[in-house]
């Protein structure tokens, strides 16, 4: 069997899919009985219908936005259907894996068996990843600005608890740009010395398996970084806003949900989008798959001064809109898409022969 097609069959095997639904499940049921909010789910009859069907609506615009980047980065290489498969089957390995390690080496795969070269596939996931951290590193710092100090949560915390939740920010904050200024400099400053790290960890003698990968791995990234230098200001001006639109949209969301169940100022709104940029730092360095578990424990700390006792309730619809139906629709999408792009190489090694 192709090592891509086992490593996709892996990743997306029906244990890692059924992990983060128990988890979450487990966590959401937890939170019903401790709250004794299980009467309360009547009160989704009294949302306001409206700003749930934007909350959607929000959704869709959310990843059309992701599907024109990945287009507008790979310069059109990929069609807007081969688009929407990139970006189910993304969303669903990001929703299986934990987010501290995310999709990339499955996106990777994807990109290259819809016919694009490695080197490039890994360069365009690498620089999907820096622009979506350059968005969090510009934006956290506003966020703190912005919000005068409010921006992490103190309802029902304890001080020592609001001191750990800030020392995990700044942790996954500080690990988020070493990591984004070192991909940084092997893509677009100097790919070469990144090459020669590569071969000198795969020296060692444990990772020398790997030697004659990074070797091309190295080669690759020389490569497609020569590529990247080579687009004009159009080209990166178009990158950068699609980005800011993607994650604004993703933060939007969750004010949508909000305003259905409470009335939310211009003021309140800043803060919650402020609080989500924080919450979702702190969650990039989450064990569990798409931060099952943690992100329902978590929500209510940090929306609940908002939302009082539908706090459950929205985290749960939350997660039913933002989680859970990349998990259905990657299922979807999946054998579809594997019969597609694997079903095409063997026809193309039987006409070869």
């Amino acid at each position: 069997m192709d090592q891509n097609k086992k490593t996709i069959l892996k990743s997306f095997s029906p244990v890692k899919i059924l992990i983060p639904v128990l988890l979450g499940l487990a966590a959401t049921a937890w939170l019903f009985v401790r709250d004794d909010k299980v009467g309360e789910l009547k009160g989704i009859v009294d949302a306001n219908v409206w700003w749930l069907i934007a909350a959607v609506g929000v959704l869709v615009i959310r990843d059309a936005g992701y599907m024109y980047r990945i287009r507008h980065l790979t310069d059109k290489f990929l069609t807007w259907r081969n688009s929407i498969d990139v970006i189910m089957l993304w969303e669903f390995a990001s929703a299986i894996t934990p987010s501290v390690v995310g999709g990339t080496t499955v996106a990777t795969i994807i990109l290259n068996k819809e016919g694009l070269p490695l080197g490039k596939s890994l360069a365009y996931v690498m620089l999907t990843a820096v622009l979506d951290n350059m968005f969090f590193i510009v934006a956290a710092p506003i966020a703190l600005l912005v919000s005068q100090g409010q921006v992490f949560p103190t309802f029902n915390l304890e001080p020592s608890d609001v001191s750990k939740l800030q020392t995990a920010f700044y942790i996954s904050y500080g690990l988020i740009a070493i990591y984004t200024f070192i991909m940084i400099y092997a893509l677009f400053m100097n790919p070469r010395a990144f090459k020669w790290l590569l071969l000198k960890v795969t020296s060692i003698r444990f990772l020398r398996k790997w030697r004659v990968n990074a070797f091309q791995h190295g080669n690759e990234i020389m490569w497609a970084s020569q590529q990247l230098k080579g687009n004009n200001f159009n080209y990166w001006a178009k990158a950068v806003v699609s980005t800011i639109f993607v994650w604004s949209a993703r933060y939007f969301l969750l004010n949508c949900l909000i305003a259905a169940f409470t009335d939310v100022t211009l003021s309140e709104h800043m803060l919650i989008i402020s609080r989500n940029l924080i919450f979702w730092i702190v969650m990039l360095i989450a064990v569990t798959p798409g931060g099952a578990g943690i992100v329902e424990m978590a929500f209510p700390s940090f929306f609940g001064l908002f939302l009082g006792g539908f706090s459950t309730i929205v985290v749960v619809l939350y997660r039913l809109i933002t989680y859970y139906p990349y998990l259905v629709l990657g299922s979807v999408f999946l054998p579809k898409w594997i019969a597609k792009v694997f079903g095409r190489h063997h026809k193309e090694s039987e006409v070869s022969v």
